[in-house]
């Protein structure tokens, strides 16, 4: 099966030279200038190196003599898209394991559960991710006899679809060790069942890895599976560059490796899974540019608390759908600012989980602090920034703090975040143009496989705050929409930028990597319904086809 994910991969270059110089001409292109403005020009050409020599507009004279030629026929161009938060290797895995994302009830995910049980015999442990009690109806969190319901023999352990809690059943729990005397860890909970001390089944934020610490480690090989696999779902998305937030060492090995035997199409801005990881990974610094820009280590993901959706986002009131739970600081202020500190003195960049208005308010007071002792072009992240007091947006302005965001939290999170919240604080709530109004750089991307890292969704999203559905009608709190531009400025020009990529790939200018897509349709001209819909008919990464669609 890996023999056979390769070569399939292999098929997909079709055999387009990647060290010759290329003329592709005939094309609607679209990118974002060196002004930063959108511009529309008729012609590429790609020096031997992959990188744009030219970009041509009608009148311009086309070169003699390249070596290869492909006439775009009229189609649309558009710059690679890159996805500014993702997880490559949880979308391979995601995608080679038990998926109950699209399941809508507890009977569906049991069912599914079970059928994925019979159809893999002789499995030691069954893991999945992706089930959403809120999407259920549940109303509340499920259980291990729930669990048991459908499998009880075997050990199985389930992600939420947010990553913060995970659902294992008894023989799961058994195999743990968890008990009735088992405490909660700091930074996390374990869910006990009505009226007693016995675990339920649910294990939120840092208390999972009570379960994980007994899962068997995935094999290299199988490491390798699945960064094909997530290569190429991605590549065929359009997706040409993307930020892995929380790389293990393992994760890292896997990318060398990828790298080193030419088999890493998709470029890589990479974010340690905390301070110890950063430092086996890269030593006294970021990492240089490997792979002609195919992989850097930039700096670290940090977490300072939960998500919503379990309950561990860190609010500075208690959530409106439960009273007396302000959620799951993961750090107190002294322990965030002394990672913080030992990233920054060696010139890591800092990546910070903040959903809730707490934990945002305490990074960005953290950046505050020390942003006097570590000066210079830090490009300060706060990922996913879902929740702010609106008192405390103006800060985002300051010493040029990137907010990480991603659109389609927005619609997904909608009915559940007005429950969480109440009506009176959704001000500061995914609240895009608020806060690049203050000056901040938006970066925009999926947080796959939370969600599906369809670029043209989230585009979709971000200019309408409406869902697939066209609901609510004109967009949620829709003052916070951006301009179609911006979006897509968003998900490549300055998702690039967020990842210190900006003058390497990105904006489709002289001198950067001729990374872009060739669509089906006008992005700038469709309905936001036609952009959901539109088709990657080609992608290309340093002037190489690495993907071309099969004709329907």
């Amino acid at each position: 099966m890996f023999k056979k994910s390769l070569a399939a991969l292999a098929a997909l270059s079709l055999a387009t030279p990647a060290v010759a110089d290329v003329l592709v001409d005939n094309i609607a292109g679209i990118r974002i200038d060196e002004d930063g403005e959108v511009d529309r020009f008729t012609g590429l050409w790609i020096d031997d190196d992959g990188r744009i020599k030219q970009v041509l507009d009608r009148r311009d004279k086309r070169p003699d003599g390249t070596t290869y030629s492909v006439d775009g026929e009229g189609r649309v161009v558009i710059p690679g898209l890159i996805d500014a938060h993702l997880h490559v290797m949880g979308i391979g895995f995601g995608a080679l394991t038990l998926d109950l994302s699209g399941t809508r009830s507890l009977a569906e995910a049991q069912q599914a559960i079970a059928d994925f049980a019979a159809a893999n015999p002789g499995r030691q442990w069954i893991i999945g991710r992706g089930w959403n009690q809120e999407t259920w109806g549940l109303g509340r969190f499920p259980t291990a006899a729930e669990l048991d319901a459908a499998v009880a023999d075997v050990p199985v352990v389930l992600e939420r679809v947010d990553g913060h809690a995970t659902w294992a059943n008894t023989r799961a729990m058994e195999l743990a060790g968890v008990t009735a005397q088992t405490k909660s860890p700091s930074g996390g909970r374990i869910e006990r069942l009505a009226g007693s001390q016995m675990p339920s089944g649910v294990f939120v934020d840092a208390a999972s890895e009570l379960i994980y610490s007994r899962v068997p480690a995935p094999r290299p090989r199988e490491r390798d599976l699945a960064l094909q696999k997530a290569q190429d779902i991605l590549l065929a998305m359009g997706i040409t560059a993307a930020a892995d937030m929380g790389t293990s060492l393992e994760d890292w090995q896997t990318f060398r490796r990828a790298g080193d035997e030419g088999r890493l199409k998709l470029r890589i801005m990479s974010y340690a899974a905390g301070v110890d990881a950063m430092e086996a990974i890269a030593g006294p610094g970021p990492t240089p540019w490997l792979y002609d820009d195919r992989l850097r280590l930039n700096g670290v993901k940090l977490y300072l608390d939960g998500a919503l959706g379990s309950r561990g986002a860190w609010l500075k009131r208690p959530y409106a759908d439960d009273p007396g739970n302000t959620g799951l600081p993961l750090q107190n202020p002294a322990q965030l600012r002394n990672l913080m500190s030992r990233a920054a003195m060696d010139n890591f960049q800092l990546a910070i989980h903040a959903i809730g208005d707490a934990a945002n308010a305490e990074v960005l007071a953290a950046i505050d602090e020390l942003a006097e002792t570590y000066g210079g072009d830090r490009r300060w992240r706060i990922e996913h920034a879902q929740v702010i007091d609106p008192t405390d947006i103006a800060e985002f302005g300051k010493y040029g703090i990137i907010a990480s965001m991603q659109p389609v939290h927005q619609t997904s999170d909608r009915l559940m975040a007005e429950a969480r919240l109440g009506p009176d604080r959704l001000d500061g709530a995914y609240a895009w143009k608020t806060i690049a109004d203050t000056g901040s750089r938006l970066a925009f991307g999926s947080d796959a496989p939370v969600e599906s890292p369809d670029p043209f969704a989230g585009w979709a999203v971000a200019f309408t705050r409406e869902d697939a559905d066209g609901q609510p009608f004109g967009g949620w709190r829709p003052q916070d929409r951006v301009s179609r531009e911006a979006a897509l400025a968003g998900f490549s020009a300055d998702a690039a930028y967020a990842g210190f990529a900006d003058g390497r790939f990105g904006r489709l200018v002289a001198g950067e990597r001729a990374d872009f897509l060739i669509l089906d349709r006008d992005p700038m001209l469709a309905s936001a319904d036609d952009l959901r819909d539109a088709k990657v008919l080609e992608t290309w990464i340093g002037g190489e086809r690495v993907y071309r669609r099969r004709a329907d």
